[in-house]
């Protein structure tokens, strides 16, 4: 419960900066963060892709060696020192940069994500109609080439010709489609050529914008009472269309396809590529999102259990999101008499073309349509309320004085303005462009990096002796031996793989048939580069502001922990972080009077407390 054990006199508990209401909340924010819009837009394509059933062995794989022991230390990291991702670089100084590298990704994810956010509500408002919008090929932004599977379209063309026949099957294009490319996007024809505003987007992302900041407005004590319904009702969505869709005539075609294992493709190096790549981004890793959630955590909140909760519920909802997507497809499929693959698709193509053309042909349509963007908006706030409190709790944390603390609802509202403004572009007739464009380059290799130069500081420069030091002094036990290990080893070998499979594998970003100019690939490296270039810039200002006569001296003293590095509770403050009390480190200290009625005596004894383990460490309660 957070309360040090054996000590009436202690809460666990930092009143200046603010801590989860209990742990569920923050287990639902953390789940609701790791599960997003991928989860139900690219996994089950990718396992489809890549040998169906045979896809989950190396996905697994993957989890146990490398996501899980990622997430475990984030949690860590953030929970220990009660700080957000720029704050926790006291281990380390001069690798403060990985924290300006974070809140960088973080802010290019916030201002797109937020666009795909606003088209599904756009979608959720124009379900709410007796007829939906992308049924029939009827509407004034149709063209002749429109076939719906509902219209008379393909066989009133039965008495054409042969070849004229071939020719418009071959050209046919979808009335959801249609709708999503000439009505909603009212695509323009090149990424420079943006065209005007879309309104009904720009209306829609100011709805999104107000909702996040809304649920935001205190921080965690607000978002961690809104995650209680984001989190989990999405579940209960996915339940609903699980069960409408295993009914359906050819749901069972859909989901074979989407299980039936093909063992030899294991041995491509491909699909490990993939597995490992999906499971890096789908928990979250790198973004600095689960640092700053965990360092609302009281300080001796079993982090450990946590992580393995999250993230095995993460790729369970993953397995689980592919039998919703693909019993529907399967049933389009099999109503259009063609193969799945055919109707098969990921990212925006799904959600917003394939998934809501195979919801026509249910009866009263309108409220699937209803329940799927609702899920989808759900999903999406759940990942965007830490993007924002990530910055948020950066700036706080890095000013770090009494009046920016009090003044942190009008932080969150700059962030959130900003990124309103920021998202405008996308809202543009060229806006998908850059969205897509974003989605490919700011937020793929850049991460790797950030990740990989993360595990080699905490456990190489800091120590990996001192860092299982200080999660036995907070969780009551030291990490288990499969962690240290593949913190040590496994895990950045498999990220430096994961890096070397992204530079081999790498394809020039195109969108259906348009190929991207090289000017606007070089945007989308910059972009990448933006957030990796600030570790080397932070690192050499680091050392030219370090003491010390040669370059080896400002090395070291740029690369030890700072005096303030450790708990930030006075009362958590034992053994080698025992105060020393001079003025630099009592200024980053919150110092909480304990009982005042207690004896001097009484307050300066430690007493033993039992670890989780059954070994006694000792707790100081010296002030």
């Amino acid at each position: 419960n957070g309360a040090v054990p054996g000590e009436r006199g202690k809460q666990d508990k930092s009143v200046k900066r603010g801590n989860w209401g209990n742990q569920i909340e923050f287990v639902l924010t953390s789940v609701g963060y790791a599960v997003g819009l991928g989860n139900v837009w690219r996994f089950p394509y990718l396992c489809y892709r890549n040998g169906g059933g045979a896809f989950m062995f190396p996905y697994f794989i993957m989890l146990v060696f490398c996501g899980i022991p990622l997430f475990f230390m984030e949690l860590s990291f953030g929970q220990f020192a009660s700080q957000g991702c720029l704050g926790v670089w006291r281990v380390s100084p001069m690798f403060k940069g990985v924290g300006y590298g974070m809140m960088v990704v973080s802010t290019y994810i916030g201002i797109y994500y937020n666009v795909v956010i606003c088209i599904a509500f756009y979608y959720f408002f124009v379900s709410m109609t007796r007829m939906l919008p992308w049924t029939y090929c009827s509407n004034a932004w149709n063209t002749p080439d429109c076939a719906g599977v509902l219209d008379g379209n393909l066989s009133s063309r039965a008495t054409l010709n042969l070849t004229h026949l071939l020719n418009t099957t071959q050209k046919r294009t979808s009335p959801s489609e249609e709708y999503w490319r000439r009505y909603v996007l009212d695509l323009s024809d090149d990424i420079g050529n943006l065209g005007e505003v879309r309104l009904p987007l720009l209306g829609c992302l100011g709805v999104s914008w107000v909702v996040v900041f809304l649920c935001l407005i205190k921080g965690v004590k607000s978002s961690g009472k809104v995650v209680y319904f984001t989190a989990t009702f999405p579940y209960v969505v996915l339940t609903i269309l699980f069960v409408r869709g295993i009914t359906l005539e050819g749901a069972l075609t859909g989901i074979m396809y989407y299980l039936t294992p093909q063992w030899d493709k294991i041995l491509d190096a491909k699909v490990w590529g993939d597995a490992a790549s999906q499971i890096f981004y789908s928990l979250g890793c790198a973004w600095g999102g689960l640092i700053t959630m965990a360092s609302y955590n009281k300080f001796h909140n079993n982090c450990y259990r946590d992580s393995i909760i999250i993230s095995i519920t993460n790729c369970a909802t993953s397995v689980y999101a592919g039998f919703v997507i693909f019993s529907i497809l399967g049933f389009m499929a099999n109503h259009l008499g063609v193969d799945v693959s055919k109707v098969a698709d990921h990212g925006p193509g799904l959600a917003f073309v394939a998934y809501p053309e195979a919801l026509t042909l249910l009866p009263i349509s309108p409220l699937w349509s209803i329940l799927f963007f609702f899920m989808l908006i759900l999903l999406g706030l759940g990942t965007q309320f830490c993007l924002l409190e990530t910055l948020v709790t950066a700036i706080v944390d890095e000013v770090g004085n009494e009046w920016i603390i009090r003044r942190k609802t009008f932080v969150t509202l700059g962030v959130a303005v900003a990124g309103f403004l920021l998202g405008v572009p996308l809202t543009t007739q060229a806006g998908i462009y850059w969205l897509l464009l974003m989605d490919n380059y700011a937020a793929s290799f850049s991460l790797v990096i950030i990740s990989c130069i993360m595990c080699v500081a905490i456990m190489y420069i800091y120590g990996h002796r001192n860092y299982f030091k200080d999660i036995e002094m907070m969780l009551g036990f030291p990490p288990p031996l499969f962690f240290q290990i593949c913190w040590r080893f496994i895990s950045p070998a498999i990220i430096f793989f994961i890096l070397i499979f992204t530079v081999i594998q790498y394809r020039p970003i195109s969108y259906n048939d348009y190929v991207y100019p090289a000017w606007a690939i070089s945007i989308g490296f910059l972009m990448a580069l933006s957030s990796v270039i600030c570790i080397p810039i932070y690192a050499i200002y680091k050392l030219c502001r370090s003491e010390g006569d040669t370059l080896l001296e400002r090395l070291k003293n740029a690369t030890k922990a700072s005096k303030d590095w450790g708990p930030a509770l006075a009362e958590h403050r034992s053994g080698r972080y025992a105060p020393a009390f001079s003025p630099s480190t009592e200024s980053h200290l919150e110092v909480q009077p304990l009982q005042p009625e207690k004896s001097r005596n009484e307050v300066a004894a430690a007493s033993p407390v039992q670890g989780s383990n059954g070994s006694a460490h000792s707790q100081d309660s010296r002030l």
